[in-house]
């Protein structure tokens, strides 16, 4: 028989799956994807809002992954070794055609995009081509020649699993990142958006949502304010971050406000809200773009000089040299960066070109003359703000800072101009605001943490439409959303006069490079069914004009995608109370009430049809005798008798018809990589991560056996190693050790994992009997007086046990003399029995029996033991043997040399004194259930009848007496047994409990 679980222990397995699935991603992270620089903050139980630490203790990691061929091919199934960050950066003038930096740029872009050229022209050691199915960026590199080309996608994976490897190593061995919330511009396209999400899910990342960077900046601000509630009449405030980083400039403007809503019961609540009103940016303004300034002077002035003269260099020869260019950029970042607090600064380079030495020296007034017009790009962004957002500068409350760029004096004048300075803020984390505010978020939709309810709107950025081909065969095209629509709004419905399955093409509307717009497709509707529902309706009643397909749609709040809530065909049709026309469709498409579509059972159909012929013609009479006073609104039936139906008809109803109509979706713009693809892709960065795990483990073992051996030259040269060797042992571990030492600088350093592993393990294998013998040395002087001191006590015990037993065996046997003597004296004074009749002192208590039993009770004695010899058995055999065991290994210890293998171990020693210890113990567990076990007899004597004369004739065997509440073995906290201490302890208060007790017997005896 099958087991069945009840509904309660179904619902406690459900609720026990949740909580383990929620334990499982209560980590989450932000991350602020940047052009130069990527930051992360862990979410986690006990860690709120942690910036993630790079290894080298940095608080943010340069973008940037590189690939360090390694000097000998390498072997199959193994890849080159990967370096992030500042790491990777290190090596671009070695590899520069194996350093990836700044990805950010080139993500969702073509080959052919503008964007795309210039990079390459920056990078001109870089092998790039076009995905062989989306079309978009790929590089070939030189150390993996074997592999296919490297998607973008996919180093930028790399660079998130380094991130997800550091948040884990923070937050703990049982910590576990999967859940992710990234910041992205907010000029960011669909394309765009999709691969930072692809790039995401090829390392396990789950985007519980993307969020642009000015809302990320805004939501970190409002965390720790509260603004005016427009409910009780305040105003709300507009706010503009204006955010410059590496790659580009955007003015994201906000508005906060305060809002009550209604809470849980009858209780109100006031939330924050955030929403964004008005963005604009410019794609190629920001560090990056000021670096080339200084990189461009710096070549125009290096051609110049008289040695570059001589070797005939052109501009064109250094802009094509990788080293060259790595070299440059690199030192033009620190130079810009100095210039920001300094008047001027200067450089020099080694080598530069063709062995050709350089030194550059550059003011902030002539950097700042170069950079004129970009300068007058600030102004242009943070117009275009304002336009879309239909606000005056005078409006803002203020601009708040963001960025590394915005720092540069050139910008804050500029933004000086445009508004005055007392609207520069400089209130949030200019480098990690965005950062912190995608942490907020990751934590707000995420089921483990309950933060501050501040309920964001981000923007579309870019208008939106749909483009279809009518029932005329015409192309239509309808905008739906403008650059000021907020992403999850309500949704919008749209009516479609089509009647057969067609598509729709979903577009955004971009501005390209070239300052062309141009629609970018991004999704596809196709309908399923349109065509057989529309054709039903028909049939049933409805007029094929006034049919109507009405789609509801909705931009997504994670990332912007267009969501279809709805799909569904509508008309007006005359329908009867049974049998009516939306019944009929419903059930032909399976949408009818399960009670219409059950069938009934064989002995269930002639009483049911009997019960509906009653019942029609009953309710005919009635609706036949109220259709003249409600002829216009009754409904009636058509199963009505012949002479009902002339006196009466029933009259049609219109109602509005709605039948739901299946659709699919598909994403469109660049093609989607196949599943074969994604598997393979996802395989490779496995394969990848494990090369770099076993790289390390084996550089592990390298070191490890590299120390061991400068370990085993020291050991060699101290006295406790020297004293308990043999100089034969010595002689063989050196020998070992300088052979191992020469085989690694030798071809040792190459050598695999278990090779390594191998040689480590034939060195200690040699230097482990001589630690032994160390170590044993070390710890037996203190455990042999630990085993010393605990057999002494436990003989000390045990003789004083045997001692009280003697005593108080010798006690029951005198008294029990005394009473058998008593006994007859007694029955020789026995007179004759009295008479049967009932005297007038029956019932009382012998006079005689009284004084016996009294003396009796004050002639006590010793008081009787808890424990019999059989009980001191075991402790006394084993205390026995262990000695016997402990004095031989003794003997024979003392006579080895300091060399030699002990034994006497520390382990045998510390086991036979825990045996010691547990015997103890157990005697003393066995007294307190022999206690337990005499006061309950006491307690049943007690009841007896008063006056009996028998006394210690109970049959009970001797016992020690323990006070109430007190042992003599107490136990420790720990659960140990007894320690020396204790034991002499418990000796020394039974010798003065018995003193105690046979100072008043002595007192008697005398009196």
């Amino acid at each position: 028989m099958a087991r069945t679980f009840s509904p309660r222990s179904i619902l406690l397995c459900v609720v026990f799956l949740f909580s383990t699935n929620v334990l499982a991603i209560s980590a989450v992270l932000g991350i602020d994807l940047g052009t130069e620089y990527i930051k992360a903050t862990l979410v986690k139980p006990g860690i709120p809002l942690e910036i993630v630490l790079t290894k080298d203790s940095r608080r943010k990691e340069t973008s940037a992954v590189a690939f360090k061929p390694s000097q000998n091919a390498p072997k199959s199934g193994s890849y080159p070794e990967r370096a992030y960050g500042s790491d990777a950066i290190a090596l671009a003038a070695r590899f520069p055609g194996d350093v990836y930096p700044n990805l950010k740029t080139l993500l969702g872009l073509p080959t052919d995009d503008s964007a795309v050229k210039e990079y390459a022209a920056r990078h001109p050691d870089l092998q790039l081509e076009a995905h062989k199915t989306r079309g978009t960026v790929a590089f070939k590199s030189k150390a993996t020649a074997k592999e296919e080309a490297w998607m973008v996608e996919e180093l930028l994976a790399m660079e998130l699993q380094s991130i997800q490897r550091n948040a884990e190593a923070m937050a703990g061995p049982d910590g576990s990142v999967r859940s992710v919330v990234i910041t992205v511009p907010p000029f960011y396209t669909i394309e765009e958006k999709r691969a930072v999400e692809l790039a995401a899910e090829l390392v396990g990342l789950k985007v519980l949502s993307l969020i642009s960077d000015g809302l990320a900046v805004g939501l970190n601000y409002a965390t720790s304010r509260t603004f005016p509630t427009i409910n009780e009449g305040g105003k709300p405030e507009y706010h503009m971050v204006f955010d410059m980083g590496a790659g580009s400039a955007k003015a994201t403007i906000m508005k906060f406000q305060g809002r009550t809503v209604k809470d849980i019961g009858k209780f109100n609540k006031t939330i924050q809200e955030v929403q964004v009103v008005g963005s604009g940016w410019d794609r190629t303004l920001g560090g990056d773009a000021l670096n080339y300034l200084i990189v461009d002077d710096m070549i125009s002035k290096f051609v110049e000089t008289s040695a570059a003269k001589k070797a005939s260099v052109t501009p064109e020869s250094v802009q094509g040299h990788g080293r060259a260019m790595a070299k440059l950029f690199k030192d033009a970042e620190k130079l810009r960066h100095v210039l920001s607090a300094n008047t001027e600064t200067a450089t020099s380079f080694e080598g530069l070109y063709n062995d050709i030495d350089f030194r550059y020296k550059i003011t902030r007034a002539a950097f700042e003359k170069m950079a004129e017009a970009h300068a007058e790009r600030v102004a242009t962004t943070v117009q275009k703000a304002l336009d879309v957002a239909e606000l005056d500068i005078k409006q803002l409350d203020s601009i708040i800072l963001h960025g590394g760029s915005s720092r540069t004096p050139f910008v804050q004048k500029q933004l000086e101009k445009i508004a005055t300075s007392d609207k520069l803020r400089s209130n949030v984390n200019s480098d990690e605001a965005a950062v912190f505010g995608a942490a907020f978020r990751a934590a707000e939709l995420s089921a483990g943490f309950r933060v501050k309810e501040i309920r964001i709107s981000d923007g579309s950025y870019y208008p939106a439409g749909m483009k279809w081909t009518n029932p005329h065969d015409k192309l239509q095209q309808q905008r739906l959303w403008t650059e000021r629509s907020l992403l999850g709004a309500v949704p919008k419905e749209v009516t479609f006069t089509n009647q057969e399955d067609f598509s729709v093409q979903f577009y955004q509307q971009v501005l390209t490079s070239e300052g062309v717009t141009a629609d970018k497709e991004m999704k596809v509707l196709t309908t399923k069914n349109l065509t057989a529902t529309v054709t039903s309706l028909v049939e049933r009643g409805c007029s094929q004009p006034d049919i109507q397909f009405k789609v509801k749609l909705r931009l997504s709040i994670e990332d912007g995608e267009v969501e279809v809530e709805k799909a569904s065909v509508e008309c007006e049709a005359e329908v009867q109370e049974k049998g009516s026309v939306m019944d009929g469709v419903k059930n032909l498409f399976g949408f009818g009430k399960d009670k219409d579509q059950q069938p009934l059972k064989d002995d269930e159909e002639s009483a049911s049809s009997e019960a509906s012929e009653s019942a029609s013609t009953t309710q005919s009479t009635e609706t036949a005798a109220t259709s003249v006073a409600e002829s216009s609104t009754t409904e009636t039936t058509s199963t009505s008798t012949s002479t009902e139906s002339a006196e009466s008809s029933p009259i049609p109803k219109k109602q509005l018809v709605v039948v739901p109509i299946s659709f699919t979706t598909e994403k469109a713009g660049i093609p989607s990589l196949p599943k074969a693809e994604l598997t393979k892709a996802k395989d490779r960065i496995k394969a990848f991560e494990a090369s770099d795990k076993s790289r390390r483990l084996r550089e592990e073992a390298l070191n490890q056996l590299e120390g061991f051996t400068y370990k085993v030259r020291d050991m060699l040269d101290t006295e406790s190693f020297v004293a308990a060797s043999t100089s034969e042992e010595r002689a063989t571990l050196e020998k070992k050790a300088s052979e191992v030492s020469d085989w690694l600088y030798d071809d040792g350093a190459d050598a695999p994992r278990e090779e390594l592993k191998s040689k480590l393990k034939g060195l200690k294998d040699l230097v482990s009997p001589v630690d032994k013998r160390i170590e044993e040395s070390r710890k037996r002087p203190e455990l042999v007086k630990g085993l010393r001191s605990a057999l002494d006590q436990t003989t000390t015990f045990i003789d004083t046990l045997k001692a009280k037993l003697a005593e108080a065996e010798a006690h029951m046997s005198s008294v029990l003399s005394a009473s058998i003597s008593s006994t007859s004296e007694t029955s020789e004074t026995v007179t004759a029995a009295p008479s049967n009749e009932a005297g007038e002192f029956d019932g009382l208590e012998d006079e005689t029996t009284t004084t016996t039993t009294a003396t009796a009770v004050e002639d006590r004695g010793p008081v009787p033991p808890l424990y019999t010899l059989d009980d001191l058995k075991e402790i006394t055999d084993l205390s026995a043997s262990i000695l016997e065991w402990f004095e031989q290994k003794l003997a024979e210890q003392e006579k080895l040399p300091e060399a030699a293998d002990p034994v006497l171990l520390a382990k045998d020693l510390t086991e036979k004194t825990k045996k010691l210890e547990k015997a103890g113990m157990d005697l003393a567990m066995k007294s307190v259930k022999n206690k337990k076990k005499s006061s309950t007899k006491k307690s049943t004597k007690t009841k007896t009848k008063k006056g009996s004369t028998k006394t210690g004739s109970d049959g009970s065997e001797p016992t020690i007496d323990a006070k109430d509440g007190e042992n003599y073995i107490k136990f420790g906290h720990d659960g140990k047994g007894p320690s020396a201490e204790e034991i002499e302890e418990m000796i020394r208060r039974m010798t003065q409990e018995q003193q105690n007790k046979d100072e008043p017997r002595a007192k008697h005896d005398e009196l």
